[in-house]
């Protein structure tokens, strides 16, 4: 009996001190923060520019008021600090709401604070904060502020950073030109002091200040967009180069993360003349350390179908098909050379092959590892082999070309 009583009245003093809703938030008191840009003054100073969502544009997107105004699905709010935390406690003196950062997905770094400062510093004070979530997508600028970005009004996605994100999930997806990179993702590269680490870049194309009017959305065509730009290199943090086309295509095929692309090759003296379409691809790297010299391997597998001919082609005939996957063997190991060479001038290992040697030789690589960006990786002996196969040819074999063809005969 005496267990029971103890127990029930331990039950009832558990009961009184769980009934407070002590960490309430209410939703009138918080600002959503959607995005949030990261530059540096002139003087020096962390300027901050915060996303916020208005719900109750979002919901029914531009909402009328009684005049007929229309109002924008985000405000902007700015502030400045000698650090992120700084600013981010200043912002309360021009907004008068929480700011509330659960539901930040993205961040975007300036240009000249990636290349001056670095974004070392940054990862600290977002990492740090319980509210922030490291699965946030981390851009940079290219040729731009991160206020112009962060300002930039979209249409379709009524939230800005939405279009960002989308675009880096659907680039991925079809072209492979851009890595969607989180701030975990990035923490975790910067981490490995023989690692470079891969940013995706956005730019805004047109008038910053046209990019901020809901006129610029009441257009067919508006005048000022954001749109996917380059992958940034970073070394050691700071951001030394900017890959575009074919050595960022290659550079993000070798990290495995191509989802799927088009390889366009020559065919008949015509350039560019058919289209292929990746469905299957798979890349593996592999390392040996033969006379005291680490050796990399890279193969890359790729199954695809036919997308496109500009010219007749007769691809019901074996040998044809043979032929136009050579060549699409020549033209997949041209890109991956091309991201190779990139990554060695700049000696900033962002292929990861410095941590390939370290899983398969972690003795060996000690002898490596303090100058292996300065002085191994650039001299780095690698053997690439790609084996390119086309399975379909979409709803034909014959090209039309070729019934026009032999029609005017």
């Amino acid at each position: 009996m005496k267990r029971k009583g103890a127990f029930l009245l331990l039950m009832l003093t558990i009961t009184f001190l769980l009934t407070s809703c002590w960490s309430k938030k209410e939703l009138t008191d918080l600002a959503i923060v959607s995005a949030m840009g990261i530059d540096k003054t002139k003087d020096g100073r962390y300027h901050l520019t915060f996303q916020i969502i208005n719900p109750g544009n979002v919901a029914g997107g531009m909402q009328g008021g009684g005049g007929g105004t229309q109002s924008p699905p985000i405000t902007i709010y700015s502030a400045s600090g000698d650090n992120i935390v700084e600013a981010s406690r200043r912002a309360s003196g021009r907004i008068s709401r929480r700011l509330y950062y659960a539901h930040a997905n993205l961040v975007v770094v300036g240009e000249k604070l990636a290349k001056g400062e670095g974004i070392d510093t940054l990862i600290d004070g977002l990492d740090r904060d319980p509210e922030f979530r490291n699965t946030s997508t981390l851009v940079i600028a290219n040729h731009s502020t991160a206020a112009d970005l962060v300002k930039t009004l979209t249409p379709v996605d009524k939230i800005p950073a939405n279009k960002v994100l989308k675009t880096l999930e659907f680039t991925e997806r079809k072209w492979g030109e851009n890595v969607k990179t989180s701030l975990q993702e990035v923490t975790k590269s910067l981490e490995s002091p023989e690692r470079g680490t891969v940013v995706s870049g956005f730019r805004l194309m047109g008038n910053p200040q046209q990019a901020q009017k809901l006129s610029n959305l009441q257009e067919s065509a508006p005048e000022a967009t954001l749109q996917a730009s380059g992958i940034a290199v970073l070394k050691q943090g700071k951001l030394v180069d900017w890959l575009y086309g074919e050595s960022a295509r290659g550079t993000v095929w070798i990290l495995d993360k191509i989802q799927g692309t088009d390889i366009n090759i020559d065919w008949g003296g015509r350039k560019q003349a058919i289209a292929y379409q990746t469905v299957r691809q798979k890349t593996s790297v592999s390392a040996q350390v033969e006379n005291g010299q680490p050796h990399i391997s890279v193969h890359t597998r790729v199954e695809g179908d036919i997308g496109d001919m500009e010219v007749p082609v007769d691809i019901t005939n074996p040998k044809v098909i043979t032929k136009i996957e050579q060549s699409l063997r020549k033209e997949i190991k041209n890109e991956l050379k091309q991201a190779i060479e990139r990554a060695q001038k700049n000696k900033t290992d962002i292929l990861g092959f410095g941590e390939v040697v370290h899983r398969t030789r972690p003795n060996q690589f000690k002898k490596f590892k303090t100058e292996w960006n300065d002085v191994y990786f650039p001299k780095l002996d690698v053997d690439i082999t790609v084996e390119a196969y086309v399975r379909r040819a979409g709803l034909r074999n014959k090209s039309f070309l070729s019934g026009v063809k032999e029609n005017q005969k």
